[in-house]
């Protein structure tokens, strides 16, 4: 399949495939919603087709790249479902203690594009872990739309509980410094902006697109945030502005970005969302937030 942009569909059809990935519509009422935009020959399928990802279309580090160790690891969440899997990256060979960061998932559990991200983080220098919310459900099941399905049957509080277990393991592991941040995509935004409400000793996080927390439980952040947020994004950037005002209010140390023209998504290289200028310099400032707070 030929890669696509955003810029190849209709605005509105890229809102209804944000509503379907999140819960807003189910795959009958996109299908049904989408056959007007389907010309030409293309159906409905065919857009959905081209809309998901797709990630033989990116892998910025392979899994065997000998710059890094890589491994499945468990940790307890007594709070959660028992038990929570994730994937654990940190640079090969000896070094020092590394800084600890949690990278969070979107709302399909842990699919190829966020092992990727933690395999990122390795490169960089940190030691990385990316828990997966489907653990108790046999894990991802290499289907976002399954993934999606599967996730959405959890209790989101018990999600919550299982990615606090991750973010306190990755802290306490013998190769951690025991400074830790937090990065999230999505729903995983959503979540790091929570685990930065509930986790004191969370030095630093990175939401990207994630929803914002009640406004009067901001003031019992303690980390310092970096806030990323696509500029065609109206569902989630609705939640700015009470947000702004209750960070600003509670003197919460912050930085905001918001991308003109990117889509939701715009940093997963596996869609047509993708927007490569957005993604390569939210990342960029990723890394030098990352390194400067937990350093």
């Amino acid at each position: 399949m030929d890669r696509k942009r955003a810029s190849d569909f209709h605005p509105e059809l890229l809102q209804l495939f944000d509503q379907y990935v999140h819960g807003g519509v189910d795959r009958r009422q996109f299908l049904e919603r989408a056959a007007r935009f389907a010309v030409g020959g293309v159906t409905a399928a065919a857009l959905l087709e081209s809309l998901s990802p797709h990630y033989a279309w990116a892998e910025q580090v392979v899994a065997t790249d000998p710059r890094l160790k890589v491994e499945y690891a468990s940790c307890p969440s007594p709070q959660g479902y028992s038990t929570v899997r994730g994937y654990l990256v940190r640079p090969a060979g000896p070094s020092s203690k590394l800084p600890a960061v949690l990278v969070v998932h979107e709302n399909r559990g842990l699919n190829p594009y966020i092992e990727d991200v933690t395999r990122r983080l390795g490169v960089a220098g940190f030691l990385a872990f990316a828990p997966d919310a489907l653990s108790s459900l046999g894990g991802y099941p290499g289907d976002d739309d399954k993934g999606r399905d599967l996730q959405a049957t959890l209790d989101r509080d018990k999600i919550l509980e299982d990615m606090a277990a991750g973010a306190a393991f990755v802290r306490d592991h013998p190769a951690s410094s025991g400074k830790l941040g937090a990065i999230g995509f999505c729903f995983g935004g959503f979540v790091t902006n929570a685990l930065a409400v509930r986790m004191p000793d969370l030095k630093a996080a990175v939401p990207f697109y994630g929803s914002q927390p009640p406004a009067a439980d901001v003031p019992k952040i303690k980390a310092s945030l970096l806030l990323h947020y696509a500029g065609n994004d109206t569902r989630v950037n609705e939640g700015w502005p009470a947000y702004e005002a209750a960070l600003k209010a509670s003197r919460v140390e912050y930085a905001v970005y918001f991308y003109a023209g990117a889509n939701h998504g715009f940093h997963n290289d596996t869609t047509p969302r993708y927007d490569e200028a957005a993604a390569k310099l939210a990342w960029q400032r990723t890394l030098e937030f990352l390194k400067k707070k937990l350093a």
